[in-house]
């Protein structure tokens, strides 16, 4: 397998505005982009599709071990999603497949294949890689890291605006509710928690703007990578 080239690893829970700031630096470092929540939301939406209980670690593991996964890239930023071929970019952004993902994601046998997916997609190239566990465990020696935090507030409301824009009416405290419950799950998991690897740099999204998120990663990025 090639060596992965320059990654730059993005983690942080929902709604701190990781995947619009990931993709957005990875438009102006000239990178891929690779979000790895969508591979965990396929997992759930196929398992949903077929009848596989989330609590099923086996049927989960078999499911995600079939699989071909690729992300290419659209007009917008917004990558298609596509699974053995299928283009599940829309599905997998329903409010119950991200919960379910939360759930399916819990089994170390799903993370365990996934990661070596999330890996083989960085083979040879340049990317920006976010998730939840790419600094710790998906790429633990990649030259910069990030970690993407926001007040709880923030974190709802840029939630139920996204979810709106997609024409989905939604209340903020049960947004706010759903992902302080999800936030303690990948946070107590046994096999790979949500955290900030030890030498991340911890940004807090809460007062700043798009923009200002990128240029400061943009910073980040422009000190590590080689010259």
């Amino acid at each position: 397998m090639a060596r992965p080239g320059f990654v730059v690893a993005v983690d942080g829970p929902s709604g701190v505005g990781k995947s619009s700031a990931s993709r957005g630096l990875a438009r102006r470092l000239g990178f891929r982009h690779v979000d790895t929540g969508a591979m965990y939301r396929a997992v759930a939406l196929l398992a949903a599709d077929r009848g596989i209980a989330a609590t099923d670690a086996a049927g989960l593991v078999a499911l995600a071990r079939e699989l071909l996964f690729a992300f290419e890239d659209r007009e917008d930023g917004v990558a298609r999603v596509l699974v053995s071929g299928r283009d599940v970019t829309a599905e997998i952004r329903r409010p119950e497949i991200g919960q379910l993902a939360s759930t399916v994601s819990m089994h170390p046998g799903v993370r365990q294949h996934l990661v070596g997916a999330q890996r083989a997609l960085a083979a040879g190239s340049d990317l920006v890689m976010e998730g939840r566990d790419i600094g710790t465990v998906v790429f633990p020696n990649a030259p910069v890291k990030f970690f993407l935090s926001a007040d709880p507030g923030a974190r709802a409301a840029r939630r139920v605006k996204e979810l709106r824009e997609r024409g989905l009416d939604t209340d903020q405290a049960k947004v706010e509710a759903e992902q302080l419950e999800r936030d303690n799950r990948d946070s107590s998991r046994a096999h790979a928690p949500l955290r900030p690897a030890e030498d991340a740099i911890v940004l807090d999204t809460t007062m700043l703007t798009l923009e200002e998120v990128i240029w400061a990663m943009e910073e980040a990025v422009a000190r590590c990578r080689p010259r």
